[in-house]
């Protein structure tokens, strides 16, 4: 596992994503969104990838807030409270932006909830530890697909999205308790290497689906609006997702 020199540092999410090379913009990337919306398909792309981020930032909430019951300390308490709020400043950007582009909230996030819902389902934390590692390491595959198509957007999208994947400071926090945790007892690193695996695995199957299921956004992803898709561009962009992945987990200090 390779980290940078800094990576302690700069932070986990520096740690991630050292060595991504800036890329000058082109095609709808090089465009406003007065301009890149008058394409009809790529406007839809744009509804249902703020639907998805929407209903996301929403779940986040009720997960810390959920979460913040779990802790061990008023401090821990505050500490997620206070990231939760964050996550909803988060959601009320996202579904302000959708009714200015003239798309109802409600119904942009609809297709995203009951997918967004199993897999909290499925993957409910047991204990505090486990429901840190969760928040870490799903909302960071779930940042690194958004930012992959966020590459792909217009200036004025871009930039909104971008805005909202900041780390709200749960990636730090989650990093001092784990690793605190793993000190005072080693043997809790083994259970929590198998559960951030489980993790891994089912948030890329999450979001291979939302790939699959939704045609316009899958186009935008994989290949632009003409270019159509391309199978080879979506192993590329779930690699880097993995090594992303791979990084965060030795921040954690565990296997991955």
């Amino acid at each position: 596992m390779e980290t940078p020199d800094n990576a302690n540092d700069a932070g986990p999410e520096a740690a991630a994503h050292a060595g991504e090379d800036t890329v000058e913009p082109t095609g709808i990337a090089a465009q406003d969104w007065a301009t890149a919306s008058a394409e009809p398909q790529y406007r839809a792309a744009v509804v249902d990838l703020l639907g998805a981020l929407a209903y996301g930032e929403l779940a986040a909430f009720e997960r810390l807030a959920d979460d913040a019951k779990l802790a061990p300390s008023l401090a821990d308490k505050a500490e997620l409270a206070k990231m939760a709020s964050a996550e909803f400043h988060h959601f009320e950007r996202l579904r302000d932006r959708l009714a200015e582009i003239d798309a109802e909230p409600t119904a942009a996030m609809e297709p995203f909830a009951k997918a967004l819902d199993d897999f909290h389902h499925q993957t409910a934390p047991s204990d505090w530890l486990e429901g840190l590692v969760k928040a870490y390491v799903g909302d960071s595959i779930a940042s690194d697909f958004y930012r992959e198509v966020a590459a792909r957007l217009d200036s004025d999208t871009r930039g909104l999205v971008l805005a909202v994947l900041d780390d709200t400071g749960h990636g730090n926090f989650a990093v001092e308790k784990v690793r605190a945790a793993i000190e005072a007892d080693p043997r809790v690193g083994g259970r929590l290497a198998l559960w951030a695996r489980r993790l891994m695995g089912e948030a890329l199957s999450q979001a291979q689906r939302v790939v699959a299921e939704r045609d316009a956004l899958s186009t935008m992803l994989v290949g632009g609006m003409a270019d159509g898709f391309d199978l080879a561009a979506v192993g590329e962009m779930f690699t880097r997702i993995t090594k992303a992945h791979t990084k965060r987990m030795a921040a954690l200090g565990l296997a991955a």
